[in-house]
């Protein structure tokens, strides 16, 4: 077990690309907590998890790490556990793909309290209880490089272009207390939050959509969840000791084009 007695947080990680990485963590041995807003999607994700007859044990927490407070109460989880954090998956985030001219202010707002502060003051406030060695995953975007013709996604790719700037800084920064700092840049995914988005466009949009995946990735079909997991529990485990700073598409070669 490629992880075992190391001790892991996943943010969102009730469902869809987090869930599928702390299931994989707990297989390969690690004690997995999972945090989410939902308290009852967490119930459930815990019973799912447990149910697979992992090897590691898996906790939940309920917290909005769109807010101070959510924040905060996941560092003080950790800390009161009395257990360094060996890795540290930020997974949690939103997507408004609207045009650019209808952005509001409040769903600016919203994406970057998400998707880049909670990243930053969460892996801040834990930087004390990090272990030696300790493993930060961000989840990305392939939308931080590539766009989609007639998928708006300006605050989208806005948000994760600063996360994978703020990926290869603090690289640097928490490199010499041996931390190393990577990202995951997924392609296009099946999960909730992408079938919510997609659920909203017109049909012919829809259409569109459907059409220019298909004939887009080289592989031929979108993601699933646990096509993540693997290179989650490289980048967390020892076998990716001199691996950090890096932004790793995993998207069925849609970017290599």
């Amino acid at each position: 077990m490629r992880l075992g007695n190391k001790q892991a947080l996943v943010t969102g990680g009730s469902e869809g690309i987090g869930f599928a990485i702390a299931e994989a963590f707990l297989r390969e041995g690690a004690d997995v907590v999972i945090v989410g807003r939902d308290a009852t999607k967490l119930a459930t994700a815990s019973d799912n998890l447990t149910r697979a007859g992992t090897n590691g044990t898996v906790r939940t927490l309920s917290a909005d790490l769109a807010t101070g407070a959510g924040v905060e109460s996941v560092v003080e989880h950790v800390k009161m556990s009395g257990r360094p954090l060996d890795i540290l998956v930020n997974n949690a985030g939103m997507a408004f793909l609207v045009p650019f001219e209808t952005v509001s202010q409040e769903q600016f707002r919203q994406s970057f309290a998400l998707n880049v502060a909670a990243v930053f003051f969460l892996t801040q406030g834990l930087l004390p209880h990090l272990a030696a060695g300790a493993s930060v995953i961000n989840i990305s975007s392939y939308f931080a490089d590539k766009m989609i013709p007639k998928r708006p996604s300006s605050l989208y790719s806005l948000s994760k272009g600063a996360l994978n700037s703020l990926t290869k800084s603090l690289a640097f920064e928490l490199g010499p207390r041996g931390i190393r700092v990577n990202a995951i840049a997924p392609g296009t995914v099946d999960t909730a939050m992408r079938r919510k988005t997609v659920d909203n466009l017109p049909d012919e949009a829809k259409a569109e959509l459907s059409a220019y995946v298909e004939r887009s990735y080289p592989l031929g079909r979108i993601g699933r969840p646990e096509d993540l997991a693997g290179i989650a529990v490289h980048l967390a485990s020892d076998e990716a000791a001199w691996t950090s700073g890096g932004i790793f598409a995993i998207d069925g070669g849609y970017t290599a084009g």
